[in-house]
């Protein structure tokens, strides 16, 4: 069995290995290191997604530190008009794709495996090949994999479906052009998430009659304004009222219900129908544009989760439903992140990058990998980097807010990382803040109420965290 040398064997290069091992390579000009992947190319489940995904979150601030993602610039049309650009989904796979190949490998300090699966005990196996290679790790093992990113394309279906019934992923949709006798006479979104909001605004936008779309919705969802999210510097005061405001509400609010309603009414969330209180969040970012045109589909169908399909009929957990014959039905029912219990983020031997600061998954990573570096000991980085945890419905939000204001406290306390973070793309607030610094201090003042609006919202967020745990 061939054997290799390394520090650190990450196990993926998605976008939580990669902004890892930028940092490191960055940070330590000493360290090697291998990582393993089975795709036959950097991405992670950005190389499984629907062709018309982008992100939620501005380019800006996506993938890893040191290289910019996107040009900076403006969207002039369409739904995200007005906000800074958000890559699509082959911009992501390209431009991790550009990192491997430009900016790790020429290093000489990077031994990159692609087709190969990670075995346990310091052992790979080529996916092709059946090869195995044993490696020796002088530092650690790195597990990019923890969350295991699920999309349409890879997750197994939970329903049955008849062979007469047309089904397919997101991704097919792009493709119907291409039998042109084929149409279907009508649409059906599964699933309520925000790969489905993306399947509703595509089809909207390809001219879809919105009457020929019925949308079956277990449950609503809660959205950021895309708005309030925005890293330029023409943005930084409304995003900083956003967060003072949103701390305000975090401080007043009797239960997770009127928290929602109080950020809704500062214009902080949004939701698809007025009359319908949403009871899910994970975290979805969407702009006013998108939703004005999710909400011109009208046939919502709300009773539960499909348990099987017929020609003409669905199966509900709470009854059936009537469909045209000739429905297509898009599968939007892959849940993105799953539940999975937290651990530390440092043991012996192994580091498991995870969530400190909800939801900025690359800077997390990176964050994980400064504190690798700079830090002597596991209990001291672990003091540093106590996992979030992400909420999966509106209760479980206020401990989710709790958890990252306090790892934004403790990083408070190390004057290195802050420094980092002062300089680092991945921080959204940290470009604005900076040009502001040289061009207009006066306005940095907006920042001045911040510090109060957290420490008046703390008491409530732990009241709310514990009704959530009852």
């Amino acid at each position: 069995m061939p054997t290799l040398d390394t520090d650190y064997l990450i196990i993926g290069a998605g976008a939580v290995g990669l902004s890892f091992a930028d940092v490191v390579l960055q940070e330590d000009p000493d360290a090697h290191l291998t990582i393993v992947d089975k795709h036959s190319k950097p991405g992670g489940h950005w190389n499984d997604a629907y062709s018309f995904v982008a992100l939620h979150q501005p380019s800006a601030s996506y993938g890893i530190n040191s290289v910019d993602l996107g040009s900076n610039r403006i969207d002039e049309a369409g739904p995200n008009k007005g906000y800074y650009e958000l890559a699509s989904g082959p911009e992501v796979v390209a431009y991790f794709d550009n990192v491997m190949r430009d900016h790790f490998l020429p290093t000489g300090r990077v031994d990159y495996h692609p087709l190969s699966e990670y075995t346990g005990e310091h052992t790979f196996r080529g996916v092709l090949s059946g090869q195995e290679t044993k490696v020796k790790v002088r530092r650690k093992v790195v597990d990019g994999t923890f969350y295991d990113t699920s999309v349409p394309s890879t997750h197994t279906r939970k329903f049955e479906v008849a062979n007469d019934v047309r089904i397919v992923v997101p991704g097919a949709l792009p493709d119907l052009w291409k039998k042109p006798d084929e149409i279907p006479a009508h649409y059906c979104i599964l699933g309520a998430g925000k790969t489905a909001m993306d399947a509703g605004v595509w089809l909207v936008e390809a001219g879809i009659d919105p009457s020929k779309i019925s949308w079956v919705r277990p449950r609503d969802s809660w959205m950021l304004n895309r708005q309030y999210t925005q890293p330029g510097v023409e943005f930084f005061e409304g995003v900083i009222a956003s967060q003072i405001r949103q701390m305000e509400a975090c401080a007043q609010a009797s239960d997770a219900n009127d928290l929602f309603l109080r950020l809704e009414a500062g214009g902080d969330m949004l939701r698809l129908d007025k009359d319908v209180v949403p009871t899910m969040f994970h975290y979805p970012t969407i702009s006013v544009g998108e939703v004005e045109r999710l909400q011109t589909i009208t046939d919502v169908i709300r009773k539960g989760r499909v348990r099987s399909i017929e020609r003409g009929v669905l199966h509900l957990e709470q009854g059936e439903h009537a469909m045209p014959a000739d429905t297509l039905y898009i599968d939007c029912t892959a849940s993105a992140v799953h539940k999975t219990e937290t651990k530390p983020q440092f043991e012996e031997g192994l580091i498991t990058p995870q969530l400190m600061h909800v939801p900025l998954v690359t800077l997390n990573a990176s964050i994980t990998a400064f504190l690798e570096v700079h830090l002597d000991t596991d209990e001291e980085k672990n003091a540093l980097s106590a996992v979030s945890p992400f909420c999966h419905s509106i209760e479980g939000f206020p401990a989710t807010v709790m958890g990252t204001g306090m790892s934004r406290m403790r990083w408070a306390q190390y004057p290195e990382l802050m420094a980092w973070l002062e300089r680092s793309r991945l921080n959204p607030a940290s470009r604005a803040i900076a040009q502001l610094k040289q061009e207009d201090p006066s306005k940095l003042a907006i920042l001045a109420p911040m510090q109060a609006a957290v420490m008046a919202a703390g008491p409530n967020l732990m009241r709310l965290a514990a009704m959530a745990e009852d």
